[in-house]
């Protein structure tokens, strides 16, 4: 008898799931058609300096990696922390502060912060996921100052974070997409934002945190809100098809979570691939797939397909544009 329960509470609760996860695809393309997407003229920016300070693959000994996104973002006027990595144990310092120390940065060497979207991964842990918070390191530090940038309400000591639902422009050569959302199985709505930045006589570079956004849902909309050509995008996409870097009881947590598929309809090389041509369409001079979401099959798929315009994202290796 209790194991009928336990079967019939299981097929309820799959059966919930999926009807969330329909009508939240609906959802979610109405809100793609309805949204009003004006272009955007951000000016341009000389110089673009991309420094890793989190991601899963490091370029030293001394440096730490884990399965987060903390990209320090500077142009000719302005410099952004983008993400602020995922510090799972909650320590103090964090590994985003330990390499900060290791690559002599601190925090007077950004202005703002922008937040791609609220999961772990990119606020510094569950904890301040759940308080629709962010912080660098185990407590949350004085950041007195700072501009901050967030795809939804978002609190922080001290700050008035400004929600970037839109498209806006945040400093010279500098945008945010505003959030493009997308349904996931499992975890809901997801909103996401990602940096645009206009390079002069390249284009607009993309800084992507996740990538829950779709490649092709990222492109169209940097496609509508600029007139220069996009030059390069780097960062996540979420490409775990044969591994996971987050494992929960040996789990592949990546794969079953956050791809905004269904699960019996996982994300494949065949995808990727797809996204590779679609990608290759718009010649980028640029691409560089985070580790910290993507599996290493998916990386070898984008390092071959763009040869060298491809450069790998490592912690501590800047990439400069």
């Amino acid at each position: 008898m209790i194991i009928i329960l336990l079967l019939i509470l299981l097929f309820s609760g799959i059966l919930f799931l999926n009807f969330r996860f329909n009508s939240g695809k609906k959802k979610v393309e109405e809100e793609w058609k309805k949204a009003n997407i004006q272009r955007l003229n951000p000016g341009s920016t000389k110089s673009l300096r991309i420094l890793p300070l989190i991601d899963w693959y490091s370029s030293g000994i001394d440096l730490k990696a884990e399965a987060g996104v903390s990209y320090l973002v500077k142009t000719d006027e302005i410099s952004i922390l983008f993400d602020v990595g995922f510090n799972e144990k909650q320590a103090d310092p964090s590994p985003l502060m330990h390499n900060m120390k290791q690559l002599g940065i601190s925090t007077g060497d950004f202005d703002a912060i922008v937040i791609s979207h609220n999961h772990p991964d990119h606020v510094g842990g569950m904890k301040w996921q759940k308080k629709k918070s962010f912080s660098l390191t185990g407590h949350q530090i004085d950041l007195n100052g700072k501009a901050v940038y967030t795809p939804v309400p978002m609190i922080y000591p001290g700050l008035d974070p400004v929600c970037t639902k839109n498209p806006a422009v945040i400093g010279k050569g500098v945008a945010t997409t505003g959030i493009i959302s997308n349904q996931d199985f499992f975890m809901g709505r997801i909103s996401e934002q990602a940096l645009a930045i206009n390079v002069e006589g390249k284009g607009i570079v993309l800084i992507v945190g996740c990538g829950h956004q779709t490649l092709p849902g990222i492109l169209k909309r940097a496609k509508a809100l600029f007139n220069e050509p996009i030059y390069g995008i780097l960062g996540g996409l979420h490409y775990p098809v044969t591994d996971s870097r987050i494992k929960i009881f040996g789990i592949k947590i990546q794969k079953i979570f956050g791809t905004c598929r269904l699960p019996w309809k996982p994300i494949t090389m065949g995808l990727v691939h797809e996204n590779i041509s679609i990608l290759k369409e718009y010649h980028p001079g640029i691409v560089g797939l985070s580790s910290h979401d993507s599996c290493d099959a998916s990386i070898k798929a984008f390092r071959e397909a763009f040869h060298d315009n491809y450069t790998d994202i490592m912690v501590g290796k800047e990439i400069d544009i």
